[in-house]
C-alpha cells in the first residue's frame, strides 16, 4: 500500500509534458504570434509606417521563453513554428482582423489607418509599428 502514493507521485512527475495543450491552443502565444502577423502585414503595406523589427524580434525571444518556462521542448516550439497548418491558421485570423478593421486589398491607406490607430491605442500590435 505504501508504494501507491509514490507510484503515483512518480507517474505526475514524469509527465509534465504530457499534461501541455497543444502549442496551436496556447492563447497567450497564439494572440501574440497573430499581432505579430498583423503588425509584418501593415508594416509591408503601409509606406509611412515601419516595423520596429529589433523589439519584435526580443519579443519573439521572450515568446519563446515563455514557452519553455511553461515546459514545452525546443522541438515542440519549433514543430509548431514550421507547421504549415498553423501558419495558415495563423494567416488566416490575422486577415480577417484586418478585413474587420477595414483593410481594403489595394489600398495601403486603408493599413496605415489602421496601424496609426494601433500606434495610438498601444496595443500589442502598435508596439511592434512606427509612423515614419
Amino acid at each position: 500500500m505504501k508504494l501507491l502514493p509514490l507510484a503515483l507521485i512518480g507517474a505526475l512527475l514524469a509527465t509534465p509534458a504530457a499534461a501541455l495543450e497543444s502549442l496551436s491552443k496556447e492563447k497567450y502565444i497564439n494572440d501574440r504570434l497573430i499581432a505579430a502577423r498583423i503588425a509584418d502585414r501593415i508594416r509591408r503595406t503601409c509606406p509611412t509606417i515601419d516595423g520596429r523589427i529589433l523589439y519584435a524580434y526580443g519579443e519573439a525571444r521572450k515568446l519563446k521563453t515563455y514557452a519553455r518556462n511553461k515546459g514545452y521542448s525546443n522541438a515542440q516550439i519549433d514543430a509548431f513554428l514550421d507547421s504549415k497548418d498553423d501558419k495558415t491558421r495563423i494567416y488566416a485570423v490575422a486577415e480577417d482582423y484586418l478585413k474587420r478593421k477595414g483593410a481594403r486589398p489595394g489600398d495601403p491607406q486603408s493599413f496605415c489607418a489602421i496601424g496609426r490607430q494601433e500606434i495610438a491605442n498601444k496595443t500589442i500590435i502598435g508596439s511592434l509599428l512606427v509612423a515614419k
